[in-house]
């Protein structure tokens, strides 16, 4: 069986302007914070590696998934926990969608419009 290369999701999405609800926000995501049932679903789902960094009031979330993850099954089965649901009821209250987004939807896709990879010359060309 061949090996598949991961696929690379980089998400956004904004925290409230309210400097205690940004430390309950990094206090909830400290290691051992999140509940086991949270982690364990992101786990399920063939979600393979998941960082969240935070500039003020913005959240990029890089995440890495398997072949088998479905973003719709995932949904699904976040929808039909009920520990993922009181988490993300939690998580609401300190976060707030970017200005753009859909309504019903918090973490917002990008665009990758530049790879390094993908750019002519050998590794450590110098101009």
């Amino acid at each position: 069986m061949a090996a598949t290369t991961p696929h690379r999701h980089v998400l956004l999405l904004d925290l409230v302007e309210d400097a205690d609800a940004i430390a309950r926000y990094e206090a909830w995501h400290a290691a051992g914070a999140v509940p086991a049932a949270v982690v364990r679903s992101i786990r399920a789902a063939d979600i393979t590696a998941m960082d969240i960094y935070r500039r003020g009031t913005r959240l990029v979330m890089v995440m890495e998934t398997g072949p088998r993850f479905d973003p719709a099954a995932k949904a699904a089965a976040d929808r039909a926990n009920p520990d993922v649901r009181a988490w993300e009821t939690l998580m609401d209250g300190m976060q707030r969608p970017l200005g753009d987004a859909e309504p019903g939807v918090k973490w917002q896709a990008t665009t990758r419009i530049f790879s390094l990879a993908e750019q002519p010359g050998e590794t450590g060309d110098q101009p």
